[in-house]
C-alpha cells in the first residue's frame, strides 16, 4: 500500500472512529440531561431523603413485597424530615417519593454503566485517540466522585435537619453540570467544522460564558436548597424595592451569601442580568468582527437562548415555582450551558487529526 493510500485509510477509519465516539458521547449528553432533571425534580417534590442508605450494588432493587415496603418506610421515619415534617404519611404516599429518589440513583447508575463500558470497548480495540484517553478518564472519575457527593449530600438531612444541605446540594448540582460540560466538549471538538478556528478574542470570551453559565447554575443550586424561589414573588422588584432591604443581616457577612434566602435570590437574580448583558456583548463583538459566520450566528443564538431562560425565570419566580414551570427552567438552564458550551468549542476548531502522523508517511514512503 502506497503512502497516499495508507493515509486515506487511516483518515477514514478516524473519520469513522470520531463518529462513533460522538454517537455514544451524545448518548451519553441525553442520559446526564435526564438525571440533572430528575434530580430537580427529587428535589421538587421533597423525595431525596426518603431512601436513607447508601447500597450501590443493592440498591439497584426496590422492595418487592410488602414486608419490604415497611421495612424502608420504618427507616425513613426515624430521620427528622418525617418526624417534623411528614409524620403521618401514609406508605401510599411514601411510596411516591421513594420511586423519585430510587429513579434518580438508578439513572446515575446507568450513566455511569453507558459511559464506562463503551469506554472500555473503544480503547481495547485501538479507536480511542491518545489525546482522549485522559479526557475521558477524567470525566470517569469526576463521575465516581459525583456518586460519593451525591451520598454526602443525602447524609446532611438523615440527622440534625429536615433537608440536605444547600451547599451540598448547589456542589452536587454544579459537579454534574461540570460533567455534562466535559462531556460535551470532547463530543464536539470530535466534530468535523464548517469553519475554522476563530479569533483569540471570541474563544476566551465565550470560554468565560461558559464560566458564568456554571456559576448562575451553582447560585440556582443555593435557591433551590434554601427554597429561596418561592419567597420573593415579584419582579422587577424585591420586597418591594430594586434593591431589597435585609440582604446582609447575618454575621459573619459572607454568610449570608450562601444562608440568607433573601440575599441568595437577590444574588441570583443579579447573576441571571449579568450572563444575559454578557451573552449580548459577546453576539454583538462577534458579529461585528466575523459578520455572517457560524461563530456569529451561533453567538446570537446563544443570546436568543439566553433571553428564553430568563423569561423561563421570571415566570417561574412569578409562578410560585410550580413543578412544570422549575423543571422547565432548570431544563433550559442545561440547554443554555451545553449550547455554550459547544460554542465555545467550536470557536477553537475540530480536534487536529491524529491519522498517520507524518513520520510514518516518509518511513512509507522510503520503503515504497
Amino acid at each position: 500500500m502506497t503512502a497516499t493510500e495508507l493515509k486515506t485509510s487511516s483518515r477514514i477509519d478516524e473519520h469513522r472512529n470520531r463518529l462513533w465516539l460522538r454517537v455514544w458521547l451524545y448518548c451519553v449528553l441525553i442520559l446526564l440531561f435526564a438525571l440533572v432533571l430528575v434530580g430537580g425534580a427529587t428535589r421538587l417534590t421533597d423525595s431525596g431523603l426518603s431512601i436513607t442508605e447508601w447500597k450501590p450494588i443493592h440498591g439497584v432493587i426496590p422492595p418487592l413485597n410488602a414486608a419490604q415496603w415497611q421495612e424502608e418506610f420504618d427507616k425513613y421515619r426515624q430521620i427528622p424530615e418525617y418526624q417534623q415534617i411528614n409524620r403521618g404519611m401514609s406508605l401510599d404516599e411514601f411510596k411516591v417519593i421513594f420511586w423519585w429518589e430510587w429513579a434518580h440513583r438508578l439513572l446515575a447508575r446507568g450513566v455511569g454503566f453507558v459511559f464506562a463500558l463503551p469506554l472500555l470497548f473503544f480503547w481495547v480495540t485501538g479507536r480511542l485517540e491518545s489525546h482522549l484517553k485522559l479526557k475521558l478518564l477524567g470525566i470517569l472519575a469526576l463521575g465516581g466522585v459525583q456518586g460519593a457527593v451525591g451520598w454526602w449530600m443525602v447524609a446532611s438531612g438523615l440527622v440534625d435537619r429536615v433537608d440536605v444541605s444547600q451547599y451540598r446540594l448547589a456542589t452536587h448540582l454544579t459537579i454534574a453540570c461540570l460533567i455534562f460540560v466535559a462531556t460535551m466538549a470532547v463530543a464536539r471538538g470530535l466534530a468535523p467544522h464548517s469553519t475554522g478556528p476563530s479569533s483569540y478574542g471570541t474563544r476566551r470570551f465565550s470560554g468565560w460564558l461558559v464560566v458564568a453559565v456554571l456559576v448562575q447554575i451553582y447560585l440556582g443550586g443555593l435557591v433551590a436548597g434554601l427554597d429561596a424561589g418561592a419567597t420573593y414573588n415579584t419582579w422587577p422588584l424585591m420586597d418591594g424595592a430594586l434593591i431589597p432591604g435585609g440582604l446582609f443581616t447575618q454575621e459573619p457577612v459572607w454568610v449570608n451569601l450562601f444562608e440568607n434566602p433573601k440575599t441568595v435570590q437577590f444574588v441570583h437574580r443579579l447573576g441571571a442580568y449579568t450572563v444575559l448583558l454578557l451573552s449580548l456583548w459577546h453576539a454583538i463583538a462577534v458579529w461585528r468582527s466575523e459578520p455572517g459566520t457560524t461563530h456569529a450566528r451561533r453567538a446570537v443564538l446563544l443570546f436568543v437562548l439566553v433571553s428564553l431562560q430568563a423569561a423561563i425565570g421570571i415566570a417561574t419566580l412569578l409562578l410560585v415555582a410550580p413543578l412544570g414551570w422549575a423543571l422547565l427552567h432548570q431544563a433550559a438552564a442545561l440547554v443554555v450551558l451545553g449550547f455554550a458550551t459547544a460554542h465555545w468549542r467550536a470557536t477553537r476548531g475540530s480536534y487536529p487529526s491524529g491519522a498517520l502522523a507524518s513520520e510514518d508517511f516518509d518511513r512509507v514512503s522510503s520503503v515504497g
